[in-house]
């Protein structure tokens, strides 16, 4: 092939963007100016916190003392602390921070930067745009390297390219929580489309009565883990509680997917409640009478008190921002449910995973503490779980962490033998399933059964077994019959 010509050259160049380096040697977006009214804004109002952390993580800010500062005032705020500036300057002294954020001279400007508090989510929006940029630039310069050293495949570095574009997303995503109400209308169009074949006090009851009865129901400030292997049912349980606090017990709800989607939980709540076979409705062959069910419930549980969180990543500063929104919009908070803790982000991703886990249980429990409601978060078993002729559960197989164990008040396990049965050796366990409580920090541990329904995803109460003088009636009858 021949070597292309100057005037080829020459065209090549002139259409070719500009030279990278020059372009990354630019000091990257920033407002520095911005950072400081969002700070000074804090300290007159810390209030804003809560608003805020769902725009900002202490990342965002560019300048390293604006960073410190943030960091100290929402751990404040996380611990139920109050903020001014008096009480921020022994923070910062006791933690050998005070003189890297400038002393008293940087603080005193702070607390004058801004007149009033009205405008942070204005300020933060700022912050948080800058930021976004530098991430981009880190991604794409990333990317540049990566193409010049032809490190990897064309289609896998493409590949690397698009998710690391989309994580910046994910990453700023500040979804506040959805109503049920809202989440519903969609979900009934999904319905419509598929039939149509276009596809486009001191807490609460769970209203599960063995449940209930062995441990008193939920309670106010305890963490509640809810641990399985995947495909158990953990997720199909936290919702049908939810569900009862939402409708039966009429107390507000917080339910935060970092697995699922609003929509496919609204789906999991219509069949669950409506007993509609899911996989009918997933392919749209449910009958006019399910439909019909289906619009009458979507009715009736529409102005239910049950909020849905579904942003693919929260950490849990996040999370008690959003219940509080909550608690400040109903006046009140009776459960938040979380599916599941090893989602949740970690304040420090430089961590050892391990340690993350066990910061993120600690966090949890003292969430619970803070917003006094019971929190039921769900967590995964290793593998363990599988292993051997005996499948049942064991604290030990938490995964990740024994900070769980410890730091949880009530551990149980939702356990379905059938699920590790096939043929005509499963059929003996078909619809049972168990509730093991292996902890409860101020009641009993024990054993509680229930039923499994598996085409509504729904567990129910086990129905009273029937008297055994009446299984032969039949045989008894007085000769001639009645």
């Amino acid at each position: 092939m021949a070597a292309p010509t100057d005037a080829k050259k020459k065209k090549w160049r002139k259409d070719t963007p500009e030279p990278a380096q020059p372009i990354l040697d630019r000091t990257p977006p920033c407002d520095v100016s911005a950072e400081i009214a969002v700070l000074g804004s804090i300290l007159l109002l810390p209030d804003v916190c809560d608003d805020l952390v769902m725009i900002l993580k202490a990342d965002d800010f560019y300048d390293d003392a604006n960073r410190i500062l943030y960091t100290h005032m929402t751990s404040m705020v996380d611990m139920g602390q109050k903020i001014d500036v008096t009480l921020l300057v022994n923070r910062l002294k006791s933690s050998s921070d005070y003189e890297t954020v400038g002393g008293s001279a940087y603080l005193a400007m702070l607390a004058n930067s801004v007149p009033n508090a009205a405008h942070a989510v204005y300020y933060a929006e700022i912050v948080r745009s800058k930021a976004t940029f530098r991430r981009l630039i880190e991604a794409s310069t990333s990317i540049l390297r990566d193409a010049y050293d032809e490190a990897f495949e064309a289609k896998e570095l493409l590949s690397q390219a698009e998710q690391k574009v989309f994580q910046i997303q994910d990453e700023r995503s500040t979804q506040a929580a959805n109503s049920i109400g809202d989440l519903l209308t969609s979900a009934m169009e999904r319905i419509d489309a598929r039939m149509k074949g276009t596809h486009s006090v001191g807490g609460v009851d769970s209203h599960f009565t063995d449940y209930d009865a062995m441990s008193g129901g939920l309670h106010n400030g305890e963490l509640v883990i809810l641990a399985a292997r995947p495909s158990m049912g953990k997720t199909a349980f936290a919702l049908n509680v939810a569900e009862n606090v939402a409708l039966l017990s009429r107390a507000p709800v917080l339910f935060v997917s970092l697995e699922m989607s609003g929509i496919e939980l609204a789906d999991r709540l219509l069949c669950s409640v409506a007993r509609v076979n899911g996989h009918q409705l997933r392919n749209g062959s449910i009958s006019q009478d399910d439909r019909k069910r289906l619009v009458e419930k979507a009715v009736e549980i529409s102005n239910a008190p049950l909020y849905v969180d579904d942003s693919p990543s929260r950490t849990v500063s996040e999370i008690a921002a959003v219940a509080r929104r909550i608690r400040q919009r109903e006046k009140a908070l009776g459960l938040i449910v979380i599916d599941y803790l090893q989602l949740i982000e970690p304040d420090n991703p430089k961590d050892p995973r391990q340690e993350q886990v066990a910061k993120i249980a600690r966090r949890l429990k003292g969430l619970a503490r803070e917003a006094k409601v019971p929190l039921l978060c769900l967590a995964q078993l290793n593998r363990q779980a599988e292993e051997g002729k005996d499948h049942r559960p064991k604290l030990s197989q938490l995964r990740e962490s024994g900070a769980i164990e410890q730091d949880a008040d009530v551990v149980m396990f939702v356990h379905r033998e059938e699920y590790y049965h096939r043929g005509d050796e499963g059929s003996q366990f078909a619809g049972q399933a168990e509730i093991i409580i292996a902890k409860q920090r101020n009641g009993p541990v024990g054993d509680v059964l229930l039923t499994w329904e598996k085409e509504y995803t729904r567990f129910r109460d086990r129905s009273p077994e029937r008297h055994s003088e009446f299984d032969n009636f039949s045989d008894f009858q007085a000769p001639g019959g009645f």
